[in-house]
């Protein structure tokens, strides 16, 4: 392990000061004690004892051969010099202390040498012992105890730092594990999440998807008029993952309004009854709400509705439970894993807004400084000279500018409490100040919200229609159409330029990035031209679950447009029942001022 190996270099200059010194200390009292002569001898073989657990301290057999010949030397110096003043055994806690810490390794636990070496530490510690006291009747009778008292306290000594060593290694490689411990379960996590959806029937992990495959299945039951999946969003709301009905249903997505729903999702039982699970329903109906629970946790709601009032007895709510057994733990899969890509990829754009910022768009800012030096340096008669740098100066400015809308795309993201429409318009707004479009919106947004992942993928849908007509339509006027109803939803971008025929190259790839999008959440992306020149980009989801239009929605540069222009500049429709914070704005005009 890269951690480990971390470790073992901190451990190391540790290790050779802690020898070092006690080299030094048993040098001293040698020669205190025995002379310098037998202190150099004796000190010197056991340098070359301690040679190789310096050298090569990580040596599965040098080191702990080393580290036993260093006990060995001690050992016979002791008894060599007469056994007192036993001068030579307070070295023995440097062996005893770099065994044992080399022990405590638990990288090497599963191999043969991992195991060998966890007995290092008390071999070393009996031979000393056996070795040392053995020795005993070869020292005078009078001295016995004091001999063997030193040896003891010396041992002790020993062991003490033998278990220093290894409770440090210990508990720092155990610091290390757990400070590793939630990337190692992330990865395992995200590896099997990787081989998982490999292997499902069809790879696929879409909830929309799902969540249709449910609503048909409950759609089936005897009785069911309006079927709809339901999961939960942020701010405490549902969102409507999938619907099944005739016409038009606008369902209830706040549970706190709706006992049914509020219950359903806390007991994780199902309820039956005839409060409407939908705004829009009329006259006497029978719902039933089914919980989708996996391993213990809801994960969404199957709200079913009949216009017979009687229709969900006892046998119905059976069968309903029946029918969605099993698809909880799928659709908790599909939104996890989609909860975790969203995640990913707004890491990453906001990482590579940050590489822009901090790197090109700075060398570019400093070009054009430098470019703004050299232009006032340069001699009167430098007219073409100038030309030049001025033409240079303006092609810097224009990259930032477009490093600076880059930027703004990168970091804009759908607010929790705004919503899909208001940051498409904020885009919209922004983009059309700074490049000098006239931008006409048409906002229409109810209560209700897509899921976050839906809502992230129609943005930069709008975004990047935009910018196509911003940098290669050549545009004059912008027309920005956004409802969302969900399932329901529309974007459409329009503008007056010079049509698909003037697309660049990387307008082109721009389009094939919008298909790709709209594939991804299952929607239906359409391109084509706008009379009497321009390009309508429209992207649409569950097309069939079109509300009935209130009016005929003025078509963009046509006269009822422009009309509604001059009339006014916001129109305020009556709002359908429930929906008080819905936004609608019918007609808004923006004029740029361009880019300065």
């Amino acid at each position: 392990m890269g951690d480990e190996a971390v470790l073992e270099r901190q451990w190391r200059l540790p290790a050779v000061a802690l020898r070092g010194v006690l080299f030094a200390l048993v040098m001293v009292f040698g020669w205190a004690s025995e002379g310098l002569a037998d202190a150099l001898t004796w000190c010197g073989i056991l340098a070359l004892a301690a040679l190789p657990g310096v050298v090569l301290p990580r040596h599965r057999l040098l080191a702990p051969a080393g580290q036993l010949a260093e006990v060995v030397v001690v050992v016979l110096g002791t008894l060599a010099t007469d056994g007192l003043p036993a001068w030579m055994l307070p070295y023995l806690i440097a062996p005893f202390a770099t065994a044992a810490f080399d022990a405590a390794d638990p990288t090497g636990d599963d191999d043969r040498y991992g195991r060998l070496r966890t007995w290092v530490p008390p071999a070393l510690v009996a031979v000393a012992a056996i070795g040392l006291i053995a020795q005993t009747p070869r020292i005078a009778a009078y001295d016995r105890g004091t001999y063997v008292t030193t040896v003891a306290v010396a041992l002790a000594f020993g062991l003490a730092s033998a278990v220093g060593a290894w409770w440090l290694r210990r508990s720092r490689s155990s610091d290390l594990h757990h400070s590793q411990l939630p990337y190692a379960e992330a990865a395992a996590l995200l590896t099997q999440l990787r081989v998982v959806a490999r292997q499902l029937p069809g790879s696929t992990l879409d909830p929309g998807g799902i969540a249709t495959e449910i609503v048909d299945t409950a759609s089936r039951i005897p009785g069911v008029a309006r079927a709809a999946v339901l999961s939960a969003a942020s701010g405490r709301r549902l969102v409507v993952l999938a619907q099944h009905a005739d016409e038009r249903v606008d369902w209830e997505t706040s549970p706190q309004l709706n006992s049914l729903l509020a219950d359903a999702w806390a007991g994780q039982k199902p309820q039956a009854g005839q409060v409407p699970l939908s705004r829009s329903t009329q006259g006497p109906v029978a719902s039933l709400v089914i919980p989708l629970v996996a391993e213990g946790r809801t994960v969404g709601l199957v709200a079913i509705e009949s216009d017979d009032p009687a229709a969900f007895g006892p046998e119905a709510i059976t069968a309903a439970e029946d029918r969605t057994k099993g698809a909880a733990l799928r659709l908790e899969t599909a939104l996890l894993f989609e909860d975790v890509r969203s995640m990913a990829t707004t890491e990453e754009r906001q990482r590579l807004a940050r590489e822009i910022h901090d790197g090109i768009a700075q060398e570019l800012a400093m070009l054009g400084y430098g470019i703004d030096n050299a232009m006032a340096i340069l001699p009167a008669d430098a007219g073409e000279a100038k030309g030049e740098l001025e033409d240079l100066r303006s092609e810097v400015t224009r990259l930032v500018t477009e490093l600076r809308f880059s930027l703004f795309e990168l970091r804009s993201n759908v607010d929790r409490q705004g919503g899909l429409a208001s940051a498409i318009a904020d885009y919209a707004r922004t983009v059309g100040a700074s490049a000098g479009l006239r931008v006409h919106l048409s906002l229409d947004e109810g209560g209700a919200r897509l899921p976050a992942s839906t809502e992230a993928e129609l943005l930069r849908i709008a975004q990047e229609a935009i910018t196509n007509a911003r940098k290669h339509a050549r545009a004059e006027n912008l027309w920005v159409t956004c409802e969302v109803d969900p399932p329901y939803t529309r974007i459409e971008v329009t503008d007056d330029g010079q049509g698909l025929s003037g697309e660049a190259s990387e307008g082109r790839y721009g389009l094939a990035i919008m298909s790709e999008r709209a594939e991804r959440i299952r929607g239906s992306l359409e391109i084509r031209p706008h009379q009497p020149h321009g390009t309508t980009v429209a992207v649409v989801l569950n097309a069939g679950a079109r509300p009935t239009p209130r009016a005929e929605t003025p078509r963009p540069g046509s006269a009822a447009w422009a009309a509604a222009d001059r009339t006014s500049t916001t129109e305020q429709p009556a709002r359908r029942p429930g929906h008080d914070k819905n936004l609608r704005l019918a007609s808004c005009e923006l004029r740029g001022r361009g880019s300065q």
